[in-house]
């Protein structure tokens, strides 16, 4: 495994089964709508086409994909849905299921679309330190930052306020935000979280409209500072034993961290307060993602067991799961030493009985999954 998962290791301070629901209280159907295949490549389930990270635009209508590959693959989602709703799983490839490509000039890490744009411009980060915003009409770079000294971008974010600030997180050990209507985007705020200058692995502006901005890092510490007076973290979130990889606004008064030690954290944004430790994915050393479906309050992350888990934010053990295929092979089982890794999630933010859910692999497959919340039981 250690191959396949090399290109997207978390920084440090220092499958056989296809479907499961683990609990009689899940709430929720799921099944696999769509496999959306990289065999067709030259490629085909090579450690080049890990899918590092996914994001649904504003109006929910459009997917765009990044990873080691060098590319940006946009879709429309209705393009990903099968045409038959009782086939059991639409099969396309990336070729015909895609609706344009656009090439980058360095592996991507991040992608995030900009407020106020109409789902016009889209940023990346990348691993040479640059952030890039892109035209999706005119497919062209229209903006370009490189503040971080060549290190890695780990993430970017942009605020919901106005005017629209960004940020991004990198292995410089710093939180840079920035305006992005200024050429070469001028920096508003730069803080170093950890005395150590830890690499920043994620950054997540309050999608509620708070002042709150959350910082996760490889000294196994999330932050929250106040986005007013970028000076000292207002909170610190202390709880996991490795990196922090992720932070996730879940609603307005808690948000979600995952660590490679393993495990997910639901946290009170009033005082800090650890509510809840989600275990059952394994994660140990890769970045597998982490997207949190709000009308839901549902929580996806991939695993290095090659699955893709969801969690009820009420509940510590994952309430379904399912496999992807072994690199290199079909969406079924496999042994374990060809074994990828689920390497990026996300949820389309829409509905409340309904819900869908997108995963991509470090084989570079998608796979698409519809959730429908199930009827009522009532005891007579």
């Amino acid at each position: 495994m250690k191959s396949v998962s090399s290109q997207f290791n978390f920084p440090t301070q220092e499958a056989n089964e296809k479907e499961t629901s683990s609990s009689g209280t899940c709430e929720w159907d799921f099944n696999l709508s769509t496999i959306v295949s990289s065999r067709g490549g030259s490629t085909g389930g090579a450690v080049s086409n890990t899918i590092g990270v996914i994001e649904f635009d504003p109006s929910n209508a459009v997917v765009a994909t990044g990873g080691i590959a060098r590319k940006i693959r946009v879709y429309n989602f209705n393009s990903l849905l099968p045409s038959d709703r009782f086939c059991q799983a639409n099969l396309l490839d990336h070729v015909t299921a895609c609706a344009y490509t656009l090439c980058t000039p360095a592996k991507l890490s991040s992608l995030r679309w900009r407020p106020g744009s109409d789902g016009r411009v889209l940023c990346s980060g990348d691993y040479d330190g640059v952030v890039t915003e892109y035209d999706l009409e005119t497919r062209l770079p229209v903006f370009e930052r490189d503040e971080h000294g060549g290190r890695r971008v780990w993430s970017v974010d942009y605020s919901h306020s106005d005017p629209v600030l960004g940020a991004s997180g990198s292995d410089d050990g710093t939180l840079q935000m920035w305006d992005p209507r200024c050429d070469g985007g001028e920096c508003v705020a730069s803080v170093q979280p950890s005395e150590a200058r830890n690499p920043v692995c994620c950054v997540e502006f309050d999608p509620f409209g708070g002042a709150l901005v959350a910082v996760g890092c490889a000294d196994r510490r999330a932050y929250g500072y106040d986005m007013r007076k970028m000076v000292d973290p207002v909170l610190v979130f202390d709880g996991h034993r490795k990196t922090v990889t992720y932070v996730r606004f879940i609603d307005g008064c808690s948000v979600v961290t995952a660590g490679t030690d393993g495990c997910l954290k639901l946290w009170d944004t009033e005082d800090s307060r650890e509510i809840r430790t989600y275990k059952g994915h394994t994660n140990n050393r890769s970045f597998v993602g982490l997207s949190v479906w709000r009308n839901g309050e549902l929580i996806g992350c991939g695993s290095e067991d090659n699955r893709v888990y969801v969690y009820d934010k009420r509940w510590g053990e994952p309430i379904w799961l399912h496999g992807f295929g072994a690199v290199g092979e079909g969406s079924s089982g496999g042994c374990d030493e060809e074994l990828g890794f689920v390497s990026s999630v996300c949820w389309r933010q829409v509905g409340e009985e309904q819900c869908t859910l997108i995963a991509g692999g470090s084989d570079g497959d998608l796979q698409v999954f519809s959730g429908r919340r199930k009827p009522l039981m009532l005891d007579y």
